[in-house]
């Protein structure tokens, strides 16, 4: 089970890039200090989740998916786990789960990115996702899609922004080059 002050001092720590992903921490920090249930799914205020921007060897792309539920381009990755111990471990397991690729390593140990959002669907009650990213990278380029997802693509960094309109993974995209 992930420890809250271990989770709170990883996000302190994290230097934000601009002023939307220093927004991001304030708010998460907040929300940790405010809810024990942290990371779980069923907590309807909001849940941490743990994403990854996931890079091919040369690092030259990154690998989205085209969520099922959300309907646009997003980074891999999902909700914690009774079973993942870190952040980390759950960013892994999640893009795992969902690329099918298993050969996966951090570049970073560190957080890579944070930000947070609204989540509004007909089968959830409206709440907030704070969204941890950890930069790993693939060993192969083959993937799977999963049923989460419509579908998954190697979009070229350079072109993260020709996708959709989330400043987020245009400066996930920008961090990376």
């Amino acid at each position: 089970m992930i420890e809250p002050q271990i989770c709170a001092q990883a996000i302190a720590s994290h230097t934000p890039f601009d002023p939307s992903e220093a927004q991001a921490i304030v708010a998460t920090l907040a929300f940790l200090e405010e809810h024990d249930r942290f990371w779980q799914r069923d907590n309807y205020v909001g849940h941490l989740t743990a994403s990854a921007w996931l890079v091919n060897a040369a690092k030259s792309h990154v690998l989205l998916t085209h969520h099922r539920k959300f309907n646009r381009w997003l980074q891999v990755g999902g909700h914690v786990g009774e079973e993942d111990d870190s952040l980390l471990a759950a960013a892994l397991r999640e893009t795992r789960e969902e690329s099918g690729i298993q050969v996966i390593e951090p570049l970073q140990t560190t957080i890579f990115d944070i930000g947070h959002h609204p989540i509004n669907t007909a089968k959830e009650p409206p709440h907030m996702h704070y969204d941890i990213r950890f930069l790993l990278v693939a060993k192969s380029m083959s993937y799977i899609v999963s049923k989460e997802s419509n579908d998954l693509a190697w979009i070229p960094l350079a072109e993260v922004a020709t996708v959709g309109s989330s400043t987020a993974l245009q400066r996930m995209a920008y961090k990376t080059c």
